[in-house]
């Protein structure tokens, strides 16, 4: 077959495989097939050699004219092609203004910041300040200035993370009620509230990581009745006007006397149920007057000054508020359970 025909019956397969391409990616492939360095126009023009030396530059041409004419079939089905994209895509993305506007999904607080705001409208109303502290402290004021001494069993690593010796992450908001009677402006009503941190294995009821609130009084005359007044009015504001409490004794280094307090079951009202496991009360808090040795460490004389102290789980309160019987369910966040709130 003469170079002439060769390159027609190109020309025409060629057309024939460009028309045939479904998309890009065939597009593309014809051409590598027929133009190429391995194509068959490539080939064919390695056999010039064999074209009389008068025919060359006849044969040359119709070898340019048809790489020529396949270039410009690719050109026409690739802007073809790349119309027809075009065009589906605006299809895609046509907006129809006569639908309804798409339902817009906002998010809410936390069950933990909800109990926190109302700890904290509760205090407010008594006329307490909110204060915090650093999540990273020293143990002086962790353990020492609350009358901990260095043989304590709190002081155990089991029970405490620390970085050095003498610093550590607090494990209790305590140090910022230090801090605070360091200051010397009294008198002081306050509340801590903030991010503590102890090595305890994850439970329904424990967590390395957790929420505490601290409450301090410091004044002339103040009593153990205080105290109490203080805390029946919180549980109150808190589960409902009907709640009663129970004041138990108990031991704490940095309070003398101390107690923990125990409210009426506000699910039964104190019949005993599921929920207070049949006792009819619930634990909350633990509380006491201040040491002695506390105010004194801090700066403040005994003598003329007394005070009450109290602390609370946040996350307890949350879970007995709002029934939730496992507290991994406040930081796993699960829509399911968040959107509840």
């Amino acid at each position: 077959m003469e170079m002439k025909d060769l390159l027609m019956e190109l020309s025409l397969r060629a057309k024939a495989k460009i028309e045939e391409a479904e998309g890009p990616d065939k597009l593309n492939e014809a051409r590598i097939a027929f133009l190429g360095k391995k194509g068959e126009l490539t080939s064919i023009l390695k056999g010039m050699k064999n074209v009389k030396p008068e025919d060359r530059p006849e044969v040359g041409q119709l070898v340019n004219d048809t790489r020529e004419k396949i270039e410009k079939w690719l050109d026409e089905s690739r802007t073809a092609f790349e119309a027809k994209i075009r065009e589906e895509k605006l299809k895609s993305e046509v907006i129809d203004v006569t639908l309804p506007a798409r339902k817009a999904r906002f998010g809410h607080r936390h069950p933990n910041s909800i109990a926190l705001d109302e700890v904290e409208r509760i205090f407010i109303g008594m006329g307490y300040e909110v204060v915090e502290g650093p999540e990273v402290e020293y143990a002086d004021y962790n353990f020492t200035k609350l009358n901990i001494p260095e043989d304590h069993p709190a002081r155990d690593e089991q029970d405490t993370f620390f970085i050095t010796d003498e610093i550590l992450l607090r494990s209790q908001t305590s140090p910022v009620q230090a801090r605070k009677m360091e200051e010397g402006v009294l008198p002081i009503r306050m509340i801590a509230p903030g991010r503590v941190f102890r090595s305890d294995e994850v439970d329904a009821t424990h967590s390395p990581s957790f929420h505490q609130i601290e409450g301090l009084v410091i004044d002339r005359n103040i009593t153990f009745a205080d105290l109490k007044g203080t805390l029946e009015e919180f549980a109150k504001e808190l589960f409902g006007p009907e709640t009663k409490t129970k004041f138990r004794p108990h031991h704490f280094p940095f309070t003398e006397p101390s107690a923990e307090v125990d409210v009426s079951c506000f699910k039964c009202g104190g019949k005993g149920c599921r929920f207070c496991k049949g006792s009819g009360w619930i634990e909350i808090l633990g509380c006491g007057t201040v040491h002695p040795n506390v105010l004194r460490m801090c700066g403040i004389d005994p003598e003329e000054y007394t005070g009450f102290a109290f602390g609370v789980g946040l996350e307890r309160i949350a879970l007995l508020k709002y029934e939730i019987d496992d507290m991994r369910l406040l930081y796993e966040n699960d829509i399911r359970f968040l959107k509840q709130f």
